[in-house]
């Protein structure tokens, strides 16, 4: 198929939300690329949104599950994590930044994949101004699974910036599938549009083995994840429902202003950027290292999550979350079936032993697990269609 080229008709576009109107960060640190979805319900209970969403009637970016307030003992947990990952996260972050900044030279447009991405795209662009002097845009938009990237986004950015000098951030990596889904989507947006974006996803932590940028490899606790919207903003994650959205709107989402007393994502971002001074060496040392290494992608944990379906005999990898980000996430948003956890990684998964217990999980301790911790989402139905983010 020939690639076309579209006329983009930047006046005609939806400008970008930012805080305080949308979400608890301030305007400089982040430019949403969304939909305010308002009052707008569509919060579901975790097990009919699960049976919906599993046997087909509905597709998982359509609604949003209920927000998880912690308790007392969680948010301790939290707490410790922080403070325990600080200095560590620091350093990746230095490091996945500086090999952003020389792959752009030194001017990238930095555009998270919300949620996730939101909080380490703010930190790597606090990274660039603060340490290496350079101040960077920042976005944050929309993927979803099955669907692809906000095309209107795209229409955006190529309006108001160099599409070579896009760099796509999210968190972290669990088996891969939003690295193929970016791939896919911009594929396409390519062939439509006849603009193209590069495909190099830049990720904090990528122990999947699914990117060439990173700061780390290691599966360890990203405190970010713990939390949900408490942490990212307070925007909930993206929405894509034509009910509600028409095709020249960005996709959606919800700012949950009712939860600020419990807002935690300004002093989740200083605790890590106060730590910056100090890894300066050691950011250094990993960028040298980075750069001498083979990034290439060997998907070594979409493998692991293949040998994890057949021997547990789940219908699709959908339903299989590997990594501490990605079982966190089952326990908090979905109906999870049993939690798999490396014995090496006890002390480091408090808070997903704390929520399995909290919701009456199984862990299974399995020596050999490539990852820190594995969820397996409960499967209702072979027609399991599994959650992308």
């Amino acid at each position: 198929m020939e690639p076309r080229t579209v006329t983009i008709d930047a006046a005609a576009l939806p400008e970008p939300l930012t805080g305080p109107d949308f979400g608890s960060y301030d305007a400089s640190e982040v430019r949403w690329l969304l939909t305010d979805l308002g009052d707008t319900r569509l919060e579901a209970d975790a097990s009919e949104r699960e049976a919906a969403i599993q046997s087909g009637r509905a597709h998982y970016a359509e609604s949003l599950p209920i927000e998880y307030l912690p308790s007392p003992e969680y948010e301790e947990l939290y707490r410790d994590a922080l403070a325990r990952s600080s200095r560590r996260l620091a350093v990746a972050v230095g490091v996945v930044t500086d090999l952003v900044l020389a792959s752009r030279a030194n001017r990238p447009v930095l555009v998270s994949l919300a949620r996730a991405g939101t909080p380490i795209g703010i930190l790597m662009r606090r990274w660039a101004k603060e340490v290496r002097g350079i101040d960077v845009p920042h976005y944050t938009m929309s993927i979803v699974r099955g669907v692809g990237v906000d095309g209107t986004a795209l229409r955006y950015l190529a309006a108001h910036h160099d599409p070579e000098q896009i760099a796509f951030v999210d968190g972290w990596t669990g088996k891969g599938a939003i690295a193929r889904e970016l791939t896919a989507a911009l594929e396409r947006f390519a062939e439509t549009d006849g603009i193209r974006f590069s495909d190099e996803l830049a990720v904090l932590a990528d122990p999947g083995h699914c990117v060439p940028v990173y700061g780390t490899r290691d599966d360890y606790l990203i405190p970010s994840a713990c939390l949900n919207s408490t942490v990212s903003g307070l925007v909930s994650r993206t929405v894509y429902n034509r009910e509600l959205l028409s095709d020249d709107q960005f996709h959606g989402a919800k700012f949950y202003r009712e939860l600020s007393s419990h807002d935690v994502s300004g002093a989740f971002l200083d605790a890590v950027s106060s730590r910056f001074a100090e890894v300066v060496d050691d950011v250094a040392a990993g960028v040298e290292e980075a750069s001498a290494a083979d990034r290439e992608p060997s998907w070594i944990g979409w493998e692991a999550v293949e040998r994890i379906r057949e021997q547990y005999d789940i219908p699709t990898v959908n339903l299989v979350k590997p990594g501490v980000g990605e079982t966190t996430r089952v326990l908090l948003r979905r109906v999870p079936w049993k939690v798999l956890v490396s014995p090496d990684a006890l002390d480091d998964v408090a808070h997903v032993l704390l929520l399995a217990e909290q919701r009456g999980v199984p862990v299974e301790v399995v020596p050999g697990l490539p990852y820190s911790c594995v969820g397996l989402i409960n499967p209702l139905s072979d027609a399991a269609a599994g959650d992308a983010q």
